[in-house]
């Protein structure tokens, strides 16, 4: 009874020094988990035609509104998780929506001008995530994350942070958020009132707003 006593104890003690040298390969493992989640991550491409921005801008006597496209973009996903993404947006293309004639014309040549966005010398605007908060238990339409990212208007980068409603079905992925930046971070200080005094009723607020809807469709679906 101790021979088979003791044979049991060698062969526990067997396994269990095997066990011990399987360790080491257990990074590896770790290593191909990785691996697996990297390749989960999916390319979704924006669809210019699909997706809008229209922008805001208020005076002390009023607003204007109008439009800007976009020339392209990615939104990374991982099933339904947000990962990554970055848009950027033509600036030659900005419109005016709330005035007519020579109005409009005088506007949208002032907006594209120095005193403004400088589009000649800058066409694009970018914006580029660089961390993600999901808000917890969002329901319905609520914004279901925190984005944070890099803004680059006129060759001048700052970051800001804003709520958004991120979704995908069915290979398409989808993108709404509003968002203010202080357009005097960016070099456009014309008629503001913290740059400039006595303007009255020609002061024209910091706050640019920009209300974004992004639709953007795996990059397998968008080739199709």
């Amino acid at each position: 009874m101790k021979k088979v006593f003791l044979s049991v104890l060698v062969a526990a003690a067997v396994g269990v020094s095997a066990f011990n040298m399987a360790a080491p390969g257990t990074p590896a493992k770790v290593k191909a988990a990785k691996t697996v989640v990297a390749a989960a991550v999916q390319n979704y491409k924006v669809i210019p035609a699909e997706s809008k921005i229209t922008w805001t801008g208020r005076k002390v006597t009023g607003e204007h509104t109008g439009n800007i496209a976009l020339a392209s973009g990615t939104i990374l996903m991982d099933k339904a998780n947000l990962r990554g993404g970055t848009f950027i947006m033509d600036m030659t293309s900005i419109t005016n929506t709330d005035l007519q004639g020579g109005s409009n014309k005088r506007l949208v040549d002032h907006l594209r001008s120095d005193d403004f966005f400088s589009v000649e010398k800058n066409p694009t605007a970018k914006f580029a995530i660089t961390n993600l908060t999901p808000k917890q238990n969002a329901k319905g339409d609520a914004a279901n994350y925190t984005i944070t990212g890099d803004l680059t208007i006129k060759g001048i980068t700052n970051q800001i942070s804003f709520p958004a409603l991120v979704t995908v079905k069915k290979g398409v992925a989808t993108a709404k958020a509003n968002l203010k930046f202080d357009r005097t971070k960016w070099d456009i200080k014309f008629r503001s009132g913290n740059f400039f005094e006595n303007l009255g009723d020609k002061a024209i607020m910091d706050d640019v707003e920009l209300n974004i809807e992004l639709v953007a469709k795996q990059e397998a679906v968008a080739k199709k």
